[in-house]
This record gives structure tokens, sequence and C-alpha cells, in this order.
């Protein structure tokens, strides 16, 4: 289901790039000289795009196991990514110019808290692109009746209740001094798959910036 999700995430994050940096779309490494910092970046699956793109990434994940395996594949992939276990708010002082956290704070037992950890975490003029799941009837049918209905994700992978609307989500950032630039849909065609889109019922990204 991730590598499914992937390339319009992709195309979505680099979107907000050129817009970001004034780049033209054209360039192969529009983050050369920027630090990229994935939160929850389980087995690697963002952070080896985002170092292709030119940027010096970190990726971190509460799960010790998923580090290794992402760290075991970047090596065999020649990409230099430097993964760390732990959480966000253990990253004493550090900074990057651009933070992603790609369908994790639902997850999460503090959002504020978690948001409040990124927010310390972005560089002054940095960005940040978040996605989750919205609270709606329609992700709790495809979600969970569905997706872990029939086994395609594991059965409890999700909490419906813990899921954040955009508006709550923009609140969270916006009490941590960041201003929400952004709001867009990632919706699913039964023939195109996975897409950005204006409906953000299923799930749906958020950019920010200091």
């Amino acid at each position: 289901m991730l590598h499914r999700l992937n390339p319009p995430r992709l195309r979505y994050i680099r979107e907000q790039i050129d817009l970001h940096w004034d780049a033209d779309g054209q360039g192969f490494t529009p983050l050369s000289g920027k630090r990229a910092l994935d939160v929850g970046c389980g087995a690697g699956l963002l952070c080896e795009p985002l170092a292709r793109l030119g940027a010096e990434v970190t990726g971190l994940d509460a799960a010790a196991e998923n580090v290794a395996v992402a760290a075991a594949h970047a090596a065999q992939s020649g990409l230099d990514i430097h993964y760390r276990a732990g959480s966000v708010e253990g990253l004493a002082g550090e900074t990057f110019d651009l933070v992603t956290s790609l369908e994790v704070i639902e997850h999460v037992a503090d959002p504020a808290r978690f948001v409040r950890g990124l927010a310390d975490a972005l560089a002054p003029g940095g960005l940040m692109i978040l996605s989750t799941p919205n609270r709606t009837p329609l992700s709790k049918l495809a979600l969970i009746t569905l997706a872990e209905g029939t086994g395609a994700i594991p059965k409890g992978t999700h909490d419906w209740s813990k899921f954040l609307t955009p508006d709550e989500l923009t609140a969270l950032l916006t009490d941590a001094g960041l201003t929400v630039r952004d709001v867009r849909g990632l919706s699913y065609s039964p023939t195109k798959g996975f897409m950005v889109s204006d409906s953000t019922a299923l799930d749906y990204f958020v950019t920010a910036t200091r």
C-alpha cells in the first residue's frame, strides 16, 4: 500500500519544494545543500528519494528494526542516509530545512506535542510537509472496514477516533508557530489509483513554513 502511495506523495513534495525554494521544476537535485528530516521514516521509502533530490537526509523512527532495514537498503543503493531510532523530541536542538512526516501523526499519543517537536526541528525559512487520514465516514470505510477488513493492511493499524481533520491539524501547526501554506487531498480512483486532488475526504497533505 505504501509503495502505491509513494508516487503521488513524491509529486506533491517536489511541487512544494520547487515553490518554496523557487526552483524551475527541471533540475534533478533541488535539495542540494539542504538538510532533510523524515520522522516516522519506516524502511526509508521517502528518505531515499529525498537523498536522490540532493538533500543530506536523516531518517528517524521509533522502531529500531525499521531503522536497521532502512540503513541496509540505503547501503545497497549506495545512498548516504543517516538513520536513527528515537523520537523527534530527542533531536536536542538540531534543525533541518525540510521536515516531513507522512501517515504518522494519527498513531502518536499526543499530537500537539508531536507537532511542537516537528516545529522545533524546522529551521527558520524551512518547509514542513505532513500527510494523514481525515476523520470522515469515507476514511473509516476505506481504511478500516475495507483495507483492514480484507487484510490489505494489518488489522488494528488505525484508530479512526485519532484521525485529525484538516482544521484540527492546521490549528496544531499554527499553535506551534508555523504558517500553513497549502492543504491538498490524496484521493483514490479505481482507474487511476492514488492521486493528489482537491478532496480531503480520505487523506490529505498539509504544507507549513516557519
